[in-house]
C-alpha cells in the first residue's frame, strides 16, 4: 500500500513501514534523518497525491494538556486554534485509512479537532521500558494491539534536560511502535 508519514522528519515510521512491504513516504518542512523517500515540504502539498493511508504526527506545542498554562499566560488562544485547525485538516484528509498520534490533549483542542482520541498507547506495551501517553485518532484502523509488555518504567522523556534538539528527541516515534504500526495496519482487504 501506499502511505503518507506525515509531520516526520526522523524516517523511523516510514523505515518500519518501509521492511513491512509498502511504499511509504514521510513529509516534514525539516529533512529526513534516515535517508530514503521523504518530501520536504508543507503536508498540504503532499495530500494532493494519492494515498492509501496515513500516519501524521502532528505538531503538539499548544495542544498537548501539558501546555494548557500558557495559553492565557501567553495569549497562545490563536495558535491553538490554528494547531487544532491543522491536527482536524490531516484527520479529514481523502484517505481512507488514516492515524494520527499526539500526547493527551487539552479539552480546548478536543472541541475544535471534534472528537477524542481512540487510544492511548505506551513505549513500555511494545518493547521499551519508558512511559510517554501516546494518544492515537484512528478512522478505517483498528487499535494498536501490545506486542511485548515491559515492566521496569521510567519517565526518560519528561524528564530531558533543555536543549537545543529537545523538542525532535521528545516527537521521535519509539521504534516498537513504529514496527507495531507497520505489522498491524494496512493490510490488503
Amino acid at each position: 500500500m501506499r502511505i503518507l508519514v506525515a509531520c516526520e522528519f526522523s524516517g523511523v515510521v516510514r523505515e518500519a513501514l518501509k521492511k513491512a512491504g509498502h511504499d511509504a513516504w514521510s513529509c516534514d518542512i525539516l529533512p529526513t534523518e534516515i535517508p530514503g523517500r521523504h518530501y520536504k515540504c508543507d503536508v498540504k502539498y503532499a495530500l494532493k497525491r494519492k494515498w492509501d493511508g496515513m500516519i501524521a504526527h502532528p505538531p503538539c506545542t499548544r495542544l498537548c494538556n501539558s501546555g494548557v498554562r500558557w495559553l492565557n499566560e501567553r495569549d497562545l488562544w490563536s495558535e491553538m486554534r490554528e494547531a487544532a485547525e491543522f491536527f482536524k485538516m490531516l484527520m479529514d484528509a481523502d484517505i481512507p485509512k488514516i492515524a494520527l498520534e499526539n500526547p493527551i490533549p487539552h479539552r480546548y483542542a478536543v472541541e475544535i479537532i471534534g472528537r477524542k482520541y481512540d487510544q492511548i498507547v505506551q513505549p513500555y506495551m511494545f518493547g521499551h521500558g519508558e512511559t510517554k501517553a501516546t494518544c492515537l485518532w484512528l478512522k478505517g484502523l483498528p487499535p494498536l494491539v501490545e506486542t511485548n509488555r515491559v515492566e521496569g518504567r521510567e519517565q526518560k522523556i519528561h524528564k530531558m534536560p533543555p536543549s537545543q534538539n529537545r523538542s525532535k528527541e521528545r516527537s521521535r516515534t519509539y521504534q516498537g511502535i513504529a514496527d507495531a504500526m507497520a505489522s498491524q495496519w494496512f493490510k490488503e482487504d
